[in-house]
């Protein structure tokens, strides 16, 4: 049972608490909250041990501390892109990160006729506690004024101007290493489609430019967007150039695989006359009709990151900014191959 110890005139309260009961377990507090709660989470086994602790400890749940918190809605809001299938997977597994910390998760979508303003109010009029932006392409001054109402993350992109987290990979890096691995085949002529406008791109970019001037190589951009169609106008361009690459980074894989669209159509062999590389390790690149070799971005360290710190500042009133960088990897898959020695 708790007790009560008096120290000087005031009665210091000795019951018990949430987090003990964590502390004996070696589980975290919002673990046991799932327990008590009979919420989905955690398992057999832990809820187990979490049921023995309390019980051994003699914890009881401060009825009006309960009160309180019924009064949190415990919803974290996502902001996606509908049509990115990369952002797809981020959303299933911050499912799993929120649900592991007793949140859930409200979603709202850009569309083509539905931008980021909108997207966003929407999550705001759902009272959602804190924001998840997947890829926003805004600038800083929206993404403070979010910020001054409720704790933001951004995933995806950089946002040093801007006072809320980030969680991201190192895009430069991912780009150089599809270049390291075309560049090591035997690729002299590696062109990038671009992606477009976006924040995300523009590093992205920037990291081909670099690691082809590194390796003492011309830089060829070819204009592009985010989505297949803008693959397909890029790979129609390519193959209709007198000397054409040997390989194509793309800034995506909806890109990459327009682009290799355009190559089937016009006869051309991937990878026996180009070879493609794509970004983002999609479902579309594990198809395997497509097989596209293409730069892994970690979603589940990414989503498990977001959650965690906005989790951080509405449960534990974390301060501060906070940018976590994940490094990428090259998954290497049937459309690259070295060139061939009659190029």
């Amino acid at each position: 049972m708790g007790v009560k110890a008096v120290t000087g005139s005031k009665e210091v309260d000795q019951r018990p608490r949430l987090a003990d009961v964590a502390a004996r377990v070696g589980v975290s507090p919002a673990s046991v909250s799932l327990v008590l709660r009979g919420a989905p989470g955690p398992s057999a086994e832990t809820r187990e041990r979490v049921l023995a602790a309390a019980a051994e400890l003699g914890y009881r749940a401060d009825r009006a501390a309960s009160l309180l918190a019924r009064r949190r809605r415990h919803l974290l809001g996502v902001m996606l892109d509908v049509r990115n299938p990369f952002h797809a997977e981020l959303v299933e597994e911050l499912h799993v990160a929120a649900g592991a910390e007793g949140y859930e998760v409200v979603l709202s979508t850009l569309t083509r006729d539905r931008d980021e303003d909108r997207a966003t109010e929407t999550l705001l009029d759902f009272r959602c506690e804190a924001l998840v932006l997947l890829g926003p392409d805004s600038p800083a001054s929206f993404l403070d004024g979010l910020a001054e109402q409720v704790p933001c993350v951004v995933v995806g992109r950089r946002a040093e101007d801007a006072q809320v987290d980030v969680v991201r990979s190192a895009d430069d890096v991912g780009v150089g290493a599809a270049l390291h691995h075309l560049i090591g085949l035997g690729h002299r002529r590696i062109a990038f489609v671009d992606g477009g406008s976006g924040a995300v791109t523009a590093v992205r970019r920037r990291g081909y430019r670099r690691a082809m001037r590194d390796a003492g190589l011309p830089a060829q951009v070819i204009p592009g967007d985010h989505t297949e169609e803008g693959g397909v106008r890029a790979g129609r361009a390519l193959a209709a150039a007198a000397d054409r690459p040997t390989a194509v980074v793309a800034s995506n894989d909806r890109l990459a695989v327009g682009v290799m669209d355009a190559f089937l159509r016009a006869g051309i062999d991937v990878p026996g006359e180009i070879s493609v590389v794509g970004y983002d390790d999609s479902t579309l690149a594990r198809l395997a009709h497509i097989d596209l070799t293409s730069v892994n971005q970690d979603a589940p360290a990414q989503a498990s990151s977001a959650v965690s710190l906005a989790v951080s500042r509405l449960d534990k009133g974390r301060s501060g900014r906070t940018e976590i960088v994940l490094v990428p990897r090259l998954v290497v898959r049937g459309s690259t191959a070295a060139p061939r020695n009659d190029r």
